[in-house]
């Protein structure tokens, strides 16, 4: 008789004990199996960092961050802050990303208001108005965002000069230098009033959003919009009286090859900004579309029934309705849009990939900054996405 004690367990054997040593809840198993996952992705990231460290010591290239605070010994031609080539590399790339929010905020602004009127247009019962609004998103979507901004800056380069300069008016001058416009000259009553109502449309906003969640909840509307123009133009108006009424205007007058005074919309930025804009604007405006056609047709004829007018509407009854499908995909035309600002390589606008190409060329820290403009881009992108899902969380309608 053979005795089985002395042997070991075989692999069919062993599978069982193994197993019965893993969590039986599947939440477990898979809570497991994601640690195991990122475990391997930290592991792979640390081996290809280690490599590339090596690799660039080899190659005597020095590595780390310590360039940031060195002198940048290059001057910017377009800045919101000031800006000097001996400040450090830090602050160059701070102008960049400044500019980069300056250019993706105007051209957001553009795209919206476009994008909005077009794609009502495009569910209009005028047929020449639908027809025109359906070319503009046919031409504008298939068109590469890059060949519009050249487009753009190309008939901007070809406009006269400013001794054959085209007169707006009282406006100001469009020349190939750009659009320069007669502005408020500085003065601290008007950085008052400008504080005052960029506050007093904040507080208008937050109000007005509580009162469509009263009127949600109550079933009671309040026609409150004569009140909240107040809201906004009052704060404004008293702060602009109690700084003494500044009204002087700095007005742009011809000077040599240029103008003096005045504020000048460089041709770099309007044929960046126009450029994604309007190709942003051709999407925004299909998705405006598509939200409007998603409100169930009953509404429609309710509405009508109780003879209101079409503004009415579209603005009481679709877009309230409309928001829950257009808000989504709506965050990721802003999130592209914001992207697409870099580009402004091609025109020469100073915006952060452009001065990050600068600062990789003279320190020769290609993978710092390229990590940097990775991370910047990763945190624009994702706040923009917290704060559209905010927003639609407001906009949300409340079904009870």
């Amino acid at each position: 008789m053979t005795s089985t004690s002395g042997k070991h367990p075989g692999p069919a054997q062993s599978l069982p004990a193994i197993a019965s040593l893993l969590p039986a809840s599947r939440r477990w198993r898979a809570l497991i199996y994601q640690v195991l996952l990122a475990l391997a992705i930290v592991l792979a990231g640390a081996y290809l960092y280690i490599n590339v460290t090596k690799n660039l010591r080899a190659q005597h290239i020095a590595t780390g961050f310590d360039f940031i605070g060195q002198t940048a010994q290059f001057s910017i031609g377009e800045t919101l802050i000031n800006f000097s080539a001996r400040d450090s590399y830090g602050r160059a790339l701070l102008v960049g990303l400044l500019n980069t929010l300056y250019c993706s905020a105007v051209g957001i602004v553009i795209a919206t208001l476009l994008g909005l009127g077009i794609g009502i247009a495009r569910t209009s019962q005028n047929w020449l108005l639908q027809q025109v609004a359906g070319v503009y998103v046919d031409v504008l979507r298939n068109i590469p965002v890059i060949l519009q901004v050249i487009f753009w800056a190309v008939v901007i380069r070809n406009l006269p000069s400013p001794r054959q300069a085209i007169e707006l008016g009282t406006v100001g001058f469009l020349t190939n230098r750009g659009l320069t416009l007669t502005v408020p000259a500085a003065d601290a009553g008007w950085q008052a009033a400008g504080l005052a109502l960029a506050l007093a449309i904040v507080v208008a906003l937050l109000l007005r959003a509580g009162l469509r969640q009263f009127a949600i909840r109550s079933g009671r509307y309040l026609h409150a919009t004569p009140f909240l123009l107040l809201l906004v133009a009052a704060p404004s108006l008293l702060a602009w009286l109690l700084n003494g009424m500044p009204h002087r205007l700095d007005v742009p007058v011809r000077q040599g090859f240029n103008f003096s005074g005045g504020l000048t919309i460089t041709p770099e930025f309007t044929a960046l900004v126009m450029g994604i804009a309007l190709y942003s604007s051709a999407f925004i405006a299909e998705i405006v579309r598509a939200g409007i056609q998603s409100v169930p047709h009953g509404q429609l004829e309710a509405a009508n029934s109780l003879s209101l007018k079409p503004w009415h509407v579209t603005r009481y009854v679709v877009l309230p309705q409309a928001l829950r499908v257009i808000i989504p995909p709506l965050t990721s035309q802003y999130v592209s849009l914001m992207k697409n600002s870099s580009i402004a390589v091609v025109v020469g606008y100073p915006e952060l990939v452009n001065i990050g190409n600068t600062v990789m060329n003279q320190t020769g820290q290609a993978m710092e900054v390229i990590a940097l403009l990775m991370v910047v881009y990763l945190i624009i992108s994702v706040s923009a996405s917290l704060l559209m899902n905010i927003f639609n969380r407001l906009a949300a309608i409340k079904e009870r």
